[in-house]
């Protein structure tokens, strides 16, 4: 590999070109007719450089320039010629008759183009009788090689790929860029953006272009596919013209083979080109785009990016934020403000913008100012967003009137929605069908239909048609979705029917292809989020239900009222199954607080249950009271819908057995039982209800209690099955049925049946067979006790948690403390922490919360 030094072009040369220099510095005096093509700034005077050294080194006379007509070239002189393409008709058929006359020994370089019939004829001339070099742009092997050898680069390794994307491999910008890092710190790699000093070095490549040439690359820089016609049209030139021109740009070494600029030059150009120049290029350019109905938000990024937004045209930043709008509704807020401030005047479209990209605030205030002064069409419009605002905050029954108000179909349809929420058992005899002439039956407008009998049929029919109907509804959004602007999306509602169903994978499916296609957008992304943390957290999965809950608000902006019901509710659920007292004392206000803000609807009994079973464990249930009061009136409303009503049920049940209110336990097993017929779910809920209450009054039949639980681990409450299998075998007298209750709950929290550190079933004072010792004497058994000691659990907590007797847990910690030599409870819990952190061991199984027994 041959390299010259950063003062000129590097020469890094590919096989070929090394093969043909090896071939002249080991015969200076043999046969040499070569014609080098290459844009500017690809090694051709590099070239020529290596090779008037190597000549010069074996003592031949060297020749820089053409000859004259008619003058006399000594056959011993090799010419070397550079920039042929610049000499006159006269010199080129000098060069052309020293080609013919076959003893002299010349090199020719050249750019591609412009190309004259006479300079056409010499090239093709030096093909014919000698050897054609085409010089391309570096690989990006040969970009690592360069800036391997370039002094002052600290790890080049580490630059090679910025390097090679920002110049596309062309010599003459690697070099550059190569000579600005060098001396800089690179040990982190090479800078976000070119340093100035090399962006300035293209000021004189683009100074000596002709204006339609500055004109054409500020075109391209603009981003976009441009058509020859609409170049046409901005640079005054014929198709024919515009083809000249991009073929004298590429042979500067400004644009790519492929019609585009390397990020280096395309920056350069923005930077450099006059301000008044690229201004009016790309406001034409704009205006042509969307006068011939093509995109302009490529066009409208490059004047953002520069500064000139400015100077867009108000029509073109509408345009754009229409374009913007599915994908990114956040830039589509700003260009319609962009737009507003450009004179045009606000409309619902930008509204609708703003609430898509959860900027609810921002929603709210455009949608009321056009309810009160925009024109009919934009009234309707910005009832829709209002309405959806509202319904994200709570408003149900004000997002309702809106709604039919607006008029459209999908409007009457998400009222039909509304109102089954809020308890209007009237909205299920309305027609979701609106105004057929005003709206016609698009996805959306399906998909609101769908939407609207699938909630019907969930208070009024079957689970199964309503689950059928809500996720066909989803499926409708999926293609085209993510401009959608929804009060809710049928997939959120489709997976709260199926999680009241006990049909968990259909609800996350339904989710995951719901955030695959964005539906809903920024907006329901949320909401989404949090139904799969909650599924997560119900099927006992908690570390992965809480980081998808970090997932929620890693934006930073602040949860709407019904999305922090949510993440209240799953973060004091997680505490609940953790058996984190302190995490349900802490967050117990917060979640109170989120109650307060939203009021009770259907779609919100879900957290409002987990809630009540952790105010039953904090002993607060009564401040909850009022709204669980709201709820049962809301079902009561309803017909109590089994759907609805029974994991509503369920948690009261809990509730009342924290409490250690047997009456009220018993009222909810009963409602439980009259709705068993309803589903399978329904029915599983119910024996699994009436079997714990047998438990906790000390009647344990394990058969059943096994078929119980199992059957809450087959629709999904695989944390509750196993509490109740643990629940009934710390309760039972007869030890083969404690160890098959124990089996069973281990089984169904997906621990293993045996094998070391598995729990031999014991009750009052006998103790656990222990695996065998390990380091500082302790078994796995008095680790994992270990752990929960020093997690703050009380001795009852860990029983619950390790399916072992508060006493059994007592002799453990008794046994640890004398096996370690500690005088007393302080030293000891010292010296655990220590142990605990040097294994880093998991911690196996789940925890279980304290609860009242009669």
């Amino acid at each position: 590999m041959i390299m010259n030094d950063l003062a000129a072009p590097g020469l890094t040369l590919d096989k070929g070109l090394h093969a043909l220099l090896d071939t002249v510095a080991q015969d200076p005096t043999g046969p040499l007719t070569v014609g080098v093509a290459g844009p500017a700034g690809h090694g051709k005077t590099a070239l020529l450089a290596e090779l008037e050294r190597i000549h010069q080194r074996a003592g031949i006379a060297v020749r820089m320039t053409a000859p004259e007509p008619g003058e006399p070239v000594d056959p011993d002189t090799v010419v070397l010629v550079d920039d042929a393409h610049l000499l006159d008709d006269a010199r080129i058929g000098a060069l052309l008759r020293l080609v013919a006359g076959r003893r002299h020994r010349l090199v020719v370089a050249h750019r591609p183009w412009p190309r004259s019939a006479a300079f056409s004829e010499l090239v093709d001339a030096l093909r014919r009788d000698g050897q054609a070099v085409l010089l391309t742009p570096f690989t990006r092997e040969q970009t690592a090689a360069y800036l391997t050898a370039a002094p002052g680069l600290g790890r080049p390794a580490d630059l090679v790929d910025v390097v090679h994307t920002q110049t596309a491999g062309v010599p003459r910008d690697v070099e550059r860029l190569a000579r600005g890092l060098a001396g800089a710190e690179t040990r982190t790699g090479a800078p976000a953006d070119p340093p100035r000093s090399v962006i300035l070095e293209f000021g004189p490549d683009l100074d000596v272009q002709p204006t339609e040439v500055r004109r054409l690359l500020l075109a391209v820089a603009a981003g976009g596919a441009l058509p020859v016609s609409m170049l046409g049209a901005l640079l005054g030139r014929d198709p024919a013209g515009v083809d000249e021109l991009i073929a004298t740009t590429r042979a500067a070494g400004l644009l790519g083979a492929d019609g585009r600029l390397a990020p280096i030059v395309r920056r350069a150009v923005a930077t450099l080109s006059p301000t008044t120049e690229r201004t009016a290029v790309w406001r034409r350019l704009t205006e042509l785009q969307l006068a011939r109905g093509g995109a302009v938000l490529p066009l409208v990024r490059s004047l953002l990016a520069v500064g000139a937004l400015g100077d867009c045209p108000a029509a073109t930043l509408a345009a754009a934020a229409d374009e913007a709008l599915a994908d990114e509704p956040a830039f589509a807020a700003e260009l319609f403000a962009a737009a507003t401030a450009a004179g045009q005047p606000p409309n619902a479209r930008q509204a609708l913008a703003a609430a898509l990209a959860g900027d609810l605030d921002d929603a709210l205030r455009l949608a009321d100012r056009l309810l009160a002064t925009a024109a009919p069409p934009d009234r309707s419009e910005a009832a829709v967003v209002a309405a959806t605002a509202l319904a994200h905050r709570g408003h149900v029954g004000r997002s309702v009137e809106l709604f039919r108000w607006s008029g459209t179909a999908s409007a009457a349809a998400f009222a039909i929605v509304g109102g089954l929420a809020t308890g209007d058992l009237a909205a299920t005899t309305e027609s979701p069908a609106g105004d057929p002439a005003g709206e016609p039956p698009t996805l959306h407008a399906s998909a609101a239909r769908l939407m609207a009998n699938g909630v019907r049929e969930s208070v009024t029919g079957p689970p199964t048609a309503a689950l059928s109907a809500l996720v066909q509804a989803a499926a409708l959004l999926e293609p085209d979705g993510r401009a959608a602007l929804l009060p809710d999306s049928p997939a959120a509602l489709a997976a709260l029917t199926a999680v009241h169903c006990g049909e968990l994978e259909i609800a996350e499916r339904v989710l995951h292809r719901a955030l695959g296609a964005g539906v809903g957008g920024p907006l329901m992304a949320r909401r989404h989020r949090l139904l799969q943390a909650w599924i997560l957290m119900v099927r006992g999965e908690i570390h992965a239900a809480g980081e998808r809950l970090a997932t929620v608000t890693l934006d930073g902006r602040q949860l709407e009222s019904r999305d922090q019901l949510f993440a209240a509710a799953i973060r004091m659920g997680i505490g609940r199954r953790n058996s984190d007292l302190g995490a349900l004392k802490r967050g117990w206000g917060q979640a109170l607080e989120a109650v307060v803000r939203h009021p009770v609807d259907l779609f919100t009994l879900l957290p409002l249950g987990e809630l009540a079973i952790a105010g039953a464990r904090l002993g607060d249930l009564a401040r909850l009271e009022p709204y669980l009061q709201q709820g049962r009136a809301l079902l009561d409303r309803l017909g109590n819908p089994p759907l609805w009503s029974v994991p509503l049920r369920w948690c009261g049940l809990h509730a009342a057995i924290l409490t250690g209110e047997p009456t009220v336990a018993d009222e909810h097993v009963a409602a439980l039982l009259a709705a068993a017929g309803h589903s399978r779910y329904a029915a599983v809920v119910a024996a699994a209800g009436e079997s714990w209450v047998e438990v906790l009054r000390g009647v344990v039949d394990p058969i059943r209690v096994e078929a119980a639980a199992r059957g809450l681990h087959d629709t999904g409450l695989c944390w509750d099955g196993a509490r109740l299998a643990g629940q009934a075998a710390i309760r039972t007298a007869d030890r083969r049925a404690m160890t098959t209750l124990l089996e069973c709950a281990r089984a169904l929290q997906g621990r293993p049946s045996g094998g070391p550190g598995a729990p031999t079933p014991t009750t009052g004072a006998s103790t656990a067979r222990v695996a065998g010792p390990t380091q500082h004497g302790l078994s796995d058994r008095e680790y994992e006790v270990a752990e929960l000691v020093l997690a703050g659990l009380t001795y009852r907590e860990i029983g619950d948690r390790l399916f072992i007797s508060a006493k059994t847990v007592e002799h453990h910690v008794a046994r640890m403390r004398n096996r370690l030599n500690c005088a007393n409870r302080t030293e000891l819990l010292a010296l655990l922490r220590t142990l605990v952190a040097d294994r880093a061991s998991d911690t196996a199984g789940q925890p279980w919360p304290q609860r009242a027994s009669r």
